[in-house]
């Protein structure tokens, strides 16, 4: 029987290592404390890097360590995706259940797992593949967090040079997001195989710029190790002359010790890795080779069944002829019944022993067989292994039909990229089989849309726009028009994901392509609907929005009709009618609730995020922001929806001055690896803050990413609006009135400004500053922008207090202006305004505005305005530190005594009895010591008291 073969020991004694050993044990004592790690073990082919993990996962186990195991196989860069993790969730429902598995999970999220493991179920119907594979990965994030509660967990996933292109996504988001947990990840790869195109060199780039991962570097044996090794081997103390022998030979790499051991006497020795290899695999009886070299076309990893298939020998006839493989320490015996080359070198070896012919033939009797019996394989492998074994068996015909087929099987399991790779094979292929199209039952350019569907998944955005435009070539206007409107749509996609024009065009031609209702229009008009209002065309946006909304509804769609609900909602809120968009916002939001729908609750919340920071209630915003966020790991959907809430949520914190909370929140935000859009929002509101505090290299940068200095184009209000307002914030910040007012000329355009707060009234409000600011070097130009910004003023309404805040800066009325702001707990804003206030004309106050401000500027770490105030004190002869005679003169004594008793936080009757004055006496002291010091409440009467010293 299979369990009754035993391979010989390879060493009984665990040489060398010593120190990559204790490292592995200090980074996993690191990560028991609560903060989760990763550690990259590379090394050369034969090194060790088996060996020493291994001893690190038993030693991990003997102090209480959970420890899952999981490999990549060569096969997988062809797309057999997510296999380590596979075998992950087969050893832990092998050891918990499939049930108390599915338990660490939200409700329902099981059934993402489906996709990679039967017993978990039938898979979801979701077919968002935009999000769909970001819950994906979500999941079994979740999943490990949970195993981590439980006690610590060591994840070891091997030889990652061989990963999938969906693993390596996974694997460098797990490395990204654990955080935490007592959980240690262990990646072992060939150090030796990765050329300068590996697929793996940007993934190990971007694990090694992430904090928390360790790197560990498996050197080869120095001569004493070697000399060691031997001694465990042959249980004696070798030879001097042997050991230097072996060890020049080998050259300190114990795989080749270990084989050179096995041929040296006195025979030759071989001259190269292979010949060594294959020496010893030719020393095994003549039936045991044939048997290997049928297994290693197989792969690495072959099931008992299904090479007793292939190879056409009963099962007993096959155990006795592959015993010796196993004593030969060649093969090893596996879990599920399944044997394993004990190195893939020795596979390698032994599969470029093929002859041409056999090469082919045993390739199609493993198509052939794991066609006639997908048991025969783990569940989910069928397809893709047959697709490989027809593809490397050069059998054209069947390597474009099985590619086809397994394209579909990858589409379900979230592996889009490599449903990407499989549809490239089918139209590599395309010319090679004259009846492709009828063999797989759809058209050249269905193929090409398929494509370019996996890779919008994907987020290779590029590259669904290449196939989606060569997918259009192919077809008529006239015979296929909703084929070319879907195309278009996604074309429009590609070109708003990339910030590029053309996108409104793309979908105004979709449109005239399906003129009667149709899913199809239902589906270009909210699409178009919403770039229209994006675009300040509201009113066209919001009447076809209207129109896909009525289809909606007569076709029964609740989740359309949720998303043209929200479409409205944009409208109102570019509009400035904020009221009504937290109103329809949440209409929607019900819908997605009662549908079960995350995508539109999660949308509906972000766009109440966004309102909310507009009318002023910041505060609010923060805590729905971070409900949302709640949410959308709840949902899965962190990694897309997620960050765009967390952006909102910097947004708000920016503007409430919590300015490190707001860089934390982006810098993790920025992990997730976000769509450009997305990334780009955080990285405006990172040079917002970048620049206020003087972070000039780390600002150029972003504004330079984002295309605020070269002046891009923009189709879309929002992003234009924002980045011309930080391009005009950057000209004044380095110096440079001229361009930034050239810039603002150009943005008093024929185009207007948008009614909401943060992007029109704040960038008019930029607009006067650089009027201001360019008056001395270009007074006529200065002037003319001034007189253009009023038109535009009052052609807007000041509608709420941020609106009527900015409104206030315009008409200079910089002390109303910053007590709004504070109001609205906006501290840097407040700070702006006072120090505009103190530079105008009159003398009163101007030492306690200047205070006041350069408290805040200090408490923000805002250094370029603290510079701006100091300079002004002195040019003032103003002491920032020191109470100044003007405090006196401002505050009379009796309001200074109040001031005292308020600060201790005594009501108005406390200070009337201390005082021995009438309440209402008290209540117009405290009133008038709030107008005097431009606050609004005795908290921040308080404050400023204690800011100013005005107490001492």
């Amino acid at each position: 029987m299979l369990d009754d073969m035993m391979g010989r020991a390879v060493s009984p004694v665990f040489v060398g290592r010593e120190t990559e050993l204790k490292s592995l044990g200090e980074i996993f004592d690191q990560a028991r404390e609560q903060a989760a790690a990763a550690v990259l073990v590379g090394g050369e082919a034969g090194v060790g890097k088996t060996r020493l993990v291994t001893r690190f996962a038993e030693q991990a186990a003997a102090v209480g360590a959970q420890v899952f195991v999981g490999g990549c196989v060569e096969l997988s860069t062809e797309g057999l995706a997510y296999a380590p993790f596979t075998a992950v969730l087969r050893q832990l429902v092998r050891d918990m259940g499939a049930a108390d598995v599915a338990a660490l999970l939200p409700e329902g999220a099981a059934r993402d797992l489906a996709r990679l493991l039967p017993e978990f179920g039938e898979p979801s119907g979701d077919v968002e593949t935009d999000t769909a594979r970001a819950r994906l990965f979500e999941q079994i994030l979740t999943l490990l967090e949970r195993l981590a509660e439980r006690r610590p967990m060591v994840l070891v996933i091997e030889d990652i040079h061989w990963a999938d292109r969906s693993s390596r996504d996974l694997i460098a988001f797990l490395s990204r997001n654990v955080s935490a947990i007592p959980m240690l990840m262990v990646l072992t790869y060939r150090s030796d195989e990765l050329h300068r195109t590996h697929p793996l060199r940007p993934v190990l780039a971007e694990l090694n710029r992430v904090g928390g991962i360790a790197k560990i570097e498996v050197p080869r044996f120095t001569e004493d190790e070697v000399a060691r090794q031997m001694a465990g081997i042959l249980g004696t103390t070798p030879a001097y002359s042997r050991v230097s022998t072996v060890f020049d030979r080998s050259a300190g790499i114990p795989l080749f010790v270990e084989a050179l051991l096995d041929c040296i006497g006195g025979e030759t020795l071989p001259e190269s890795l292979h010949d060594l290899i294959i020496g010893q695999v030719e020393r095994l009886p003549e039936e045991t080779q044939r048997v290997l070299r049928i297994a290693a076309a197989g792969g690495n990893r072959v099931g008992h069944d299904l090479l007793c298939a292939v190879s056409g020998l009963p099962a007993a006839d096959l155990e006795d002829a592959i015993r010796p493989a196993v004593a030969g320490n060649v093969i090893q015996i596996s879990d599920g019944r399944a044997y394993t080359f004990r190195h893939a070198l020795i596979r390698e070896a032994v599969h470029d022993e093929l002859l041409p012919g056999e090469h082919t033939r045993l390739h199609s009797r493993f198509a052939e067989e794991i066609d006639r019996d997908r048991t025969l394989v783990p569940q989910g492998r069928a397809a893709i292994e047959i697709a490989h074994h027809w593809h490397s068996a050069r059998n054209d015909l069947w390597a474009l039909i099985s590619a086809w087929d397994a394209s579909a099987k990858a589409h379900m399991a979230f592996a889009y990229t490599e449903k990407v790779q499989l549809l490239e094979r089918v139209l590599m292929l395309w010319d090679k089989v004259p009846d492709a199209a009828q063999r797989i039952g759809a058209d050249h350019a269905a193929v090409l849309e398929r494509a370019s569907e996996g890779a919008y998944a994907a987020g290779e955005i590029d590259r669904a726009r290449k196939y989606a435009k060569a997918a259009l070539a192919e077809l008529d206007d006239h015979t296929a028009p909703e084929r070319v409107a879907g195309l278009l749509v996604r074309m429009a996609n590609c070109k708003k994901h990339r910030g590029r024009p053309g996108a409104i065009e793309d979908l105004r031609r979709a449109e005239r392509l399906v003129p009667l209702p149709s899913e199809t229009r239902t589906l270009v008009l909210t699409r178009l609907g919403t770039l229209l209002i994006m675009a300040d065309e509201i009113v066209e946006g919001t009447a076809l929005t209207q129109e896909a909304l009525r289809n909606a509804r007569e076709m029964g769609d609740e989740c359309r009709e949720a998303d043209l609900l929200m479409n409205l909602a944009l409208g109102h809120s570019i509009s400035d009618d904020l009221e009504a968009a937290i109103a329809t916002n949440s209409r929607a939001q019900a819908i997605g609730t009662r549908m079960k729908s995350g995508q539109v609750v999660l949308r509906a919340l972000a766009n109440n995020v966004d309102a909310l920071e507009n009318l002023g209630r910041s505060e609010e915003a923060v805590a729905l922001a971070v409900e949302g966020e709640k949410l959308a790991r709840k949902y899965g959907r962190y990694r897309n929806q997620g960050v765009f809430i967390a952006n909102n949520r910097a947004e708000a914190l920016e503007s409430l001055g919590r300015w490190d909370e707001a860089l934390d929140v982006i810098t993790r935000s920025l992990i997730f690896d976000p769509s450009p859009l997305n990334r780009w929002h955080l990285l405006r509101v990172r040079s917002q803050i970048g620049m206020a505090r003087g972070k000039m290299e780390q600002t150029l940068a972003d504004l330079t990413e984002v295309g605020a200095l070269t002046g891009r184009p923009e189709d879309w209000t929002q992003e234009r609006t924002l980045n011309t307002r930080l391009a005009l914030q950057w000209h004044l910040l380095t110096g440079d009135p001229e361009a930034a007012l050239t810039r603002a000329e150009i943005a008093l355009g024929a185009i207007p400004l948008s009614r909401k707060p943060m992007l029109g009234w704040r960038l008019l409000a930029m607009i006067y500053r650089v009027s201001d600011a360019a008056l001395p070097v270009s007074p006529n130009r200065a002037r003319a922008l001034r007189e253009r910004a009023g038109e535009f003023r009052t052609a807007m309404i000041a509608k709420g207090p941020v609106s009527e805040a900015y409104e206030r800066e315009c008409r200079q009325d910089f002390d109303g202006a910053a007590a709004c702001w504070a109001v609205l707990k906006r501290p840097y804003q407040r700070a702006r305004n006072l120090i505009m206030a103190a530079a105008g004309p009159g003398r009163d106050g101007v030492a306690l505005r200047l205070r006041e401000a350069h408290a805040i500027a200090t408490d923000l770490g805002a250094a370029p305005m603290r510079e701006q105030i100091e300079a002004l004190a002195r040019r003032s002869g103003i002491a920032l530190t020191d109470t100044p005679a003007e405090t006196a003169a401002l505050l009379t004594p009796r309001e200074v005594e109040v001031l005292r008793l308020l600060t201790e936080g005594r009501s108005n009757r406390d200070i009337a009895q201390t005082l021995t004055i009438s309440a209402k006496t008290a209540s117009v002291h405290v009133s008038n010591i709030l107008a005097k010091l431009s606050v609004s409440t005795r908290g921040e009467a308080a404050a400023a008291a204690h800011r100013m010293s005005l107490l001492n």
